[in-house]
């Protein structure tokens, strides 16, 4: 009997951002059916798929609880419905440091908290959030501004994340690095985002500026690191996660910390890849229909 596989995305993006169509070739001529549909679209029998993929669920964000009860309900879900409800939240962050993984210094700011302002720049974001949507970069003067962005985010039920500003970004960028079936694949470098307080953007993949990157050893440590630091949270293996993207900066003493862990549905830039990584995303795939 052939699988059946599908791509879940949302209404703006019903069939992705196109990154993923070569590794849809290759399952399709490996005798895999796949198609793409919409995450909350009530007409697709989502049970009835072999597999269910998160790739471009991006509107989940103002939908938070009603996409975690949707995920689950899919039975077979990758990557699967708890580790979308840890990872959605970026207070992950916290526990990941308490595990001794090297994190960018992370402050969750809850209503009615109050606000330890790092010293220089600093990034204040939602804890419930993609990309950079909703992350504002401010200065050491802008409390004010900050503030007021704050007690947006709160506003909005949403608790608020604040972190210092890793300055190299603005050099170097971040390094995504991107895993399939628990094992490096490849990686990219995402080039700065937030500018300035105004520096809100809409944190999609076509925003942003991608090249392709050989990541350094210390990089590559600290990326397997955090999978496995994370695997062990989850009480799971490395080989349960189909996909895994690490995002890495330099902090201030020129060691990698991570930024953020991307176990949901994150870019996974097979366009700035060879050719075989969409071929061992597609392995991994299968490897998952048991």
């Amino acid at each position: 009997m052939t699988a059946k596989v599908l791509f879940a995305g949302c209404r703006d993006l019903p069939e992705g951002t196109g990154d993923e169509h070569g590794a849809a070739k290759v399952l399709t001529e490996a005798g895999t059916e796949v198609r793409w549909a919409v995450w909350d679209d009530p007409q697709v029998p989502f049970a009835d798929a072999d597999l269910v993929v998160l790739r471009a669920t991006w509107d989940y964000l103002e939908r938070h609880e009603e996409f975690l009860a949707w995920c689950e309900s899919v039975p077979c879900l990758r990557n699967s419905a708890a580790v979308v409800r840890w990872n959605t939240d970026k207070r992950y962050l916290l526990d990941l440091a308490a595990a001794g993984v090297p994190v960018v210094p992370t402050d969750v700011v809850v209503p009615g908290a109050a606000v330890p302002w790092p010293d220089g720049e600093f990034v204040v974001k939602p804890a419930v959030g993609a990309g950079s949507r909703g992350a504002r970069r401010f200065g050491p003067g802008e409390r004010m501004r900050a503030t007021a962005h704050v007690r947006a985010l709160h506003d909005d039920g949403r608790a608020a994340l604040v972190q210092p500003y890793q300055a190299d970004v603005d050099t170097n960028g971040e390094t995504a690095l991107v895993f399939v079936g628990g094992v490096y694949s490849h990686a990219f470098t995402k080039a700065a985002m937030l500018t300035g307080p105004e520096g809100d953007s809409a944190g999609s993949a076509g925003a942003e500026k991608l090249t392709a990157a050989d990541p350094e050893p210390e990089q590559l440590a600290a990326a397997e690191e955090t999978l496995d630091a994370a695997t062990g949270l989850l009480g799971m293996t490395r080989g349960d996660l189909l996909y895994a993207r690490v995002d890495v900066v330099t902090g201030h003493d020129g060691a990698p910390l991570l930024l953020e862990l991307e176990l949901t549905e994150p870019y996974l830039g097979f366009a700035h890849a060879e050719g075989a990584a969409a071929s061992r995303f597609a392995s991994a795939v299968r490897a998952q229909l048991g």
